[in-house]
């Protein structure tokens, strides 16, 4: 998601780069490439919310933009949203990489899942109403708690929830998933078994498979499993 030499805040476990501008309200980011040319991207409030991405559509190059209307589209299986730009002027430039694989986006939201370049028509003014995480982390957090905002180490491919569920019965569908999907895809599995933390542990370690997180909220647990094997 991030170079681990680029200095950010973690707000429960979604993360926002220091060296970027955001639009707090409208989950986008903004950062100053020229004294013109700014790069947008969405927060990773916005991929927690949407899910995994399976379809993006971006304005062209040359479109003229309006500070907070649409520089295009994101969708799911359960979201479809837009992406309001922060600054008002001209794209100069789309992301083509996220169009054809739009999970970049939820993968690497402040890299290579970039959305856009705009050169700004009124960019002193427009970055004036943008803030660093250090002034708006407040307001962030409340976003977050409010709209029940989950981030994990690693955006999921899968979700699995296995309430009221035996933990083996559950590793056992966890192994059939796994036979099924691609190697270096991400799962998201949640248990309420008391035992699931140290099952899972164990299962880990005795096939191979990448536990990537583990944290308890409340009675459940939530765990992110990567396939490597």
């Amino acid at each position: 998601m991030l170079s681990m030499r680029e200095s950010h805040m973690d707000i429960n476990h979604c993360i926002f780069p220091e060296s970027l501008l955001y639009d707090a309200e409208n989950f986008v980011w903004a950062k100053v490439n020229t004294s013109k040319v700014i790069t947008i991207g969405i927060t990773t409030i916005l991929t927690s919310i949407a899910g995994k991405l399976s379809y993006i559509k971006l304005k062209k190059p040359g479109t003229e933009i309006i500070k907070g209307r649409s520089i295009g589209t994101i969708e799911s299986v359960k979201y479809f949203g837009v992406i309001r730009s922060p600054i008002s002027g001209r794209i100069v430039e789309v992301n083509d990489f996220v169009i054809s694989e739009p999970k970049l986006v939820n993968d690497f939201p402040y890299t290579h899942g970039w959305i856009t370049k705009i050169e700004g028509s009124n960019i002193r003014d427009d970055l004036n109403g943008l803030e660093e995480i250090e002034n708006c982390h407040n307001r962030i957090r409340s976003i977050i708690q409010d709209m029940h905002v989950r981030c994990f180490v690693a955006f999921p491919d899968h979700e699995m929830f296995e309430i009221g569920v035996e933990c083996a019965a559950t590793l056992t569908k966890l192994d059939q998933l796994l036979t099924e999907i691609q190697m270096g895809e991400v799962v998201h599995l949640v248990s309420d078994d008391s035992t699931a933390d140290l099952e899972m542990i164990r299962w880990s370690e005795e096939n191979g498979q990448s536990l990537l997180e583990m944290r308890r909220e409340d009675n459940l647990y939530h765990f992110i499993v990567k396939k490597v094997k």
